[in-house]
């Protein structure tokens, strides 16, 4: 998610149609959209989770770890918990993979398209998505709908572009309004944004469910995601100045984005190129996809947590990304690109291996703070194709680094049919290390190239 060092690396000249407005005096701009979206993912994101757990324990029967204590079912009991986590997963897996689907296809078009219509779009659309989601999730609680109606909503919301839309049209925001020497500045706010707001999120979402339940945080999200929209629309000026005509229903974006990684340039670039996207691929989706395998695994014996500490160890997730990005900054001053990311995939190695481990809360803890370095690998990755991508083809990257965006969990919630025997949390955090270790391979590939 650390998406905006892609654009602090790109100096490249705009479009020759275009005109981009350049204000560097004018420090809060887009800022407070994606303080106040991530505020609400962050709000959002567990309490799903805990939510569908929570119907699907009730639908089967199971009470065990909330009546007989953590540690005490066995057999039977210990089935149904098991059959608890497949069906929660089974039901992440739909409803991720469904906004996935749609998004790989918004995204796609809304990228290039606002490098010519304009960058407040791409801020306001997502957002009136993610309202959309927000309420259908009320509606669901409110009346105990069947979960599937979650899908619904993510559809909605992938449908106009979701997070990952405002993530990179705010970073493409502060490329267009900041010269040279504040942006690198103007991105590390944005960076301390996301961690900030994701904190924030995670503490109040898990302290107030917890004394009220679900619903009335919900209507927080909502309120957030709402002021989002009216902030984008009233307050944030245009970047673009000079508009050109664009349709968004056109292939020309995706053949534009297929061109990126198949026409013919100097030896090796092209190669370094899909090396380095494939390893974003798997980075992105090892980053996302393990976030709700840990709140299963915390929900569940031998952990068992309530909402308050799911709330204070994702928030402890949030700290990474301050923390990764002042450990990218120290060691940008001694070490090659290469060897930060590197470490920074090692890094996630370790605390997820402690992750499959944990059977008390301070273990599970102490995999979080050594996951401290875990997201410096992606802003990394993201320069080196930003920098290998031609001046003539910064607008197709934007639409292939949202591609990149959109592909979350998909890969960690693949567990068996239902009859199957459940695949356990922990199994799927090492299936996770073990794509760790492919894209070191991959790394280590690419640097000998190079």
């Amino acid at each position: 998610m650390m998406a905006g060092l892609a654009d602090v690396d790109s100096d490249s000249p705009p479009a020759p149609a275009l005109s981009r407005s350049r204000s560097p005096g004018a420090w809060l701009t887009v800022e407070p959209v994606l303080f106040l979206t991530m505020l609400a993912l962050a709000l959002q994101a567990p309490l799903s989770t805990q939510y569908i757990f929570q119907r699907v324990s009730a639908e089967l029967g199971f009470n065990g770890n909330r009546s007989r204590g953590c540690n005490s079912s066995g057999g039977a009991e210990a089935q149904l918990e098991q059959a608890v986590e497949a069906m929660t997963s089974h039901w992440n897996l739909y409803i991720n993979l469904g906004g996935f689907a749609v998004g790989l296809f918004s995204v796609t078009l809304l990228g290039p398209w606002s490098d010519r219509v304009g960058r407040k779009p791409i801020l306001i659309l997502p957002s009136i998505g993610l309202s959309l989601q927000a309420a259908i999730y009320l509606i669901v609680m409110y009346q105990k709908l069947p979960v599937s109606y979650f899908l619904i909503g993510r559809l909605l919301s992938g449908l106009l572009g979701d997070f990952n839309t405002i993530l990179a049209g705010c970073f493409s925001y502060i490329a267009d309004i900041s010269d040279k020497q504040s942006r690198t500045f103007r991105v590390a706010v944005l960076e301390a944004c996301l961690g900030i707001a994701g904190m924030f999120g995670s503490i109040i979402g898990g302290q107030w469910s917890k004394a009220q339940g679900y619903i009335n945080p919900f209507w927080l999200v909502l309120a957030l995601n709402m002021a989002s929209v009216a902030y984008a629309f009233t307050f944030v000026r245009e970047s673009v100045t000079v508009k050109g005509a664009s349709k968004l229903f056109t292939t020309k974006h995706y053949r534009s984005v297929y061109q990126l990684y198949s026409s013919r340039q100097e030896t090796g670039r092209r190669y370094r190129l899909c090396l380095y996207a494939l390893s974003l691929f798997v980075v992105v989706t090892v980053h996302f996809g393990v976030k709700d395998i840990l709140i299963l695994f915390e929900l569940s014996s031998p952990l068992c947590w309530q909402s308050d500490l799911i709330g204070y160890g994702s928030a402890v997730e949030h700290l990474t990304y301050l923390s990764s990005l002042l450990g990218l900054k120290v060691m940008q001053l001694c070490l090659k690109d290469n060897w930060i990311a590197e470490i920074g995939l090692v890094s996630n190695m370790a605390g997820l291996v402690i992750f499959s481990l944990a059977a008390t809360s301070s273990v599970m803890f102490s995999g979080y703070g050594v996951r401290f370095l875990a997201m410096a690998t992606t802003p990394v990755i993201r320069a080196k194709l930003s920098k290998l991508a031609d001046v003539t083809e910064q607008e197709p990257w934007v639409g292939a680094r949202g591609k990149h965006s959109t592909a979350n969990s998909k890969t960690f919630h693949e567990v068996p049919p239902l009859p199957s025997t459940p695949i356990p949390p922990p199994i799927r955090m090492n299936k996770s290390v073990r794509m760790c270790l492919i894209n070191l391979v991959i790394l280590q590939s690419t640097s000998q190239s190079e």
